[in-house]
């Protein structure tokens, strides 16, 4: 039985958009061009980082985003990244009696951040305050430490096969491959996402009736 669901961040819960178009200005290059090099590094199944290399060789991405911070155009997120489903679906989520939390491969200021903006959640942390991130099994064992609930009863949602679905089902957890952002619409055909996935659904607010119907 499902007790508790812990959600990815970003295209999970929150729309990258600004923040990719931020480091496409802060490198120099436009806009549609480094979403297009981020697109076939996502394709090719790489870190989403390495599409820095393409522009700047060795690009350093702590160094750089230390910069930007330092610029005063450093990370930001509020109530306009989340996605519109967020909000209601965690609430109704809570409703039923499940356990809600986020854990995502985010920085120690985007813990902060996401605090700030008051998500009905019962717990927000990030790779930053861990030390470890996704897809390293210590992340999973880290999320299913400090969930109230068995492993076989903790849903980890996510969009991405290779940092959420596929490393979480082996760690034990049920998952769930949310159809959005440039990583949830590659792969939700993917032959290993629908051997992974025990739920692959196009919006959050579907996961209230999937996890816990109302009887």
């Amino acid at each position: 039985m499902v007790v508790a669901v812990v959600f990815d961040v970003g295209e999970t819960l929150l729309d990258d958009t600004r923040e990719f178009a931020a480091w496409a200005d802060w490198i120099g290059v436009p806009r549609h061009t480094f979403s297009a090099v981020l697109g076939a590094v996502t394709a090719q199944g790489r870190n989403n980082a390495e599409t820095f290399d393409y522009f700047q060789p060795g690009f350093d991405l702590a160094v750089e985003r230390q910069r930007r911070e330092d610029a005063g155009v450093g990370e930001q997120i509020d109530e306009d990244d989340l996605y519109l489903d967020v909000r209601p679906a965690l609430a109704e989520l809570r409703a039923r009696g499940l356990w809600v939390g986020i854990a995502g491969n985010q920085t120690l200021k985007a813990a902060g951040l996401l605090r700030s903006l008051h998500l009905p959640a019962d717990m927000v942390a990030t790779s930053g305050e861990w030390g470890v991130a996704k897809p390293d099994r210590l992340f999973f064992d880290r999320v299913a430490e400090v969930t109230p609930a068995a492993r076989h009863d903790i849903v980890y949602v996510g969009d991405h096969r290779d940092n959420d679905i596929v490393p979480a089902r082996e760690a034990g957890l049920r998952t769930a491959l949310i159809r959005r952002g440039p990583w949830g619409h590659l792969w939700a055909g993917d032959p290993v996402v629908l051997d992974a996935a025990d739920w692959r659904v196009d919006s959050l607010a579907e996961l209230p009736n999937l996890l816990r119907p109302v009887p």
